[in-house]
């Protein structure tokens, strides 16, 4: 696909490598782009998720809230070949989603006393109190997993693999959704429907997943 290329920022869904879209993956890996900069909420397995990407090398940063299921992601950070930003996990959400609705920052008052945490961020006073600034995310593609979309992209996802899939699909510039199933349109509940269509540019069906096993 034309989307990716070096250098540029990928945010994805997925927690563990459960709901990140493998289709896609193994795309970006065969097109050997890299220096690339991940966002997303950890690095998978080394063979599950976007670990496949981390762990070839392919990229230059990884923004996320642990790393700890992927130990070739640890040995590259600590090897110095791979930068690692790390965010708390309800914090990172936040930062996607204030990425998706065009807000700038966040303020927030987790980890003000640890120093990854914290570090080189500037600080706020509000009401007499002292928060964070968190920058939004965004990228110049998302890619996420859902379990049905209709031919406007209308999503609804499956379960736990729904995790950070729905703010992802926001923060993107460009948005590409893989599915099990592409269905007609009007066959999809309007009140299942978690992520509307108009965040998402391009929808592919899916070759199937490899990552059912993955907490097992």
């Amino acid at each position: 696909m034309d989307f990716f290329h070096d250098g540029m920022t990928l945010m994805f869904g997925g927690f563990g490598g459960v709901g990140s879209p493998p289709t896609l993956i193994e795309s970006i890996l065969k097109k050997g782009v890299q220096n690339l900069t991940l966002i997303g909420n950890d690095t998978g397995f080394p063979h599950i998720g976007i670990g496949k990407i981390v762990s070839r090398g392919r990229a230059k940063k990884v923004i996320a809230s642990h790393i700890g299921s992927n130990p070739v992601a640890g040995q590259l950070m600590h090897d110095g070949r791979l930068e690692v930003e790390f965010s708390p996990q309800g914090i990172l959400a936040e930062r996607i989603r204030a990425g998706g609705a065009g807000l700038p920052a966040i303020l927030s008052d987790i980890g003000m006393d640890n120093e990854i945490v914290s570090n080189d961020k500037p600080r706020y006073m509000l009401n007499g109190n002292e928060y964070l600034v968190e920058t939004a995310l965004t990228a110049e593609v998302s890619i996420v997993y859902a379990k049905k979309a209709d031919v406007y992209g209308n999503l609804i996802y499956d379960k736990s693999a729904r995790n950070t899939n729905p703010l992802v699909a926001m923060a993107g510039e460009l948005t590409i959704a893989e599915v099990e199933e592409i269905v007609p349109l009007g066959s999809l509940d309007p009140d299942q429907i978690i992520t509307p269509g108009v965040f998402v540019d391009y929808v592919i069906t899916s070759q199937g997943v490899n990552w059912k096993w993955a907490w097992e």
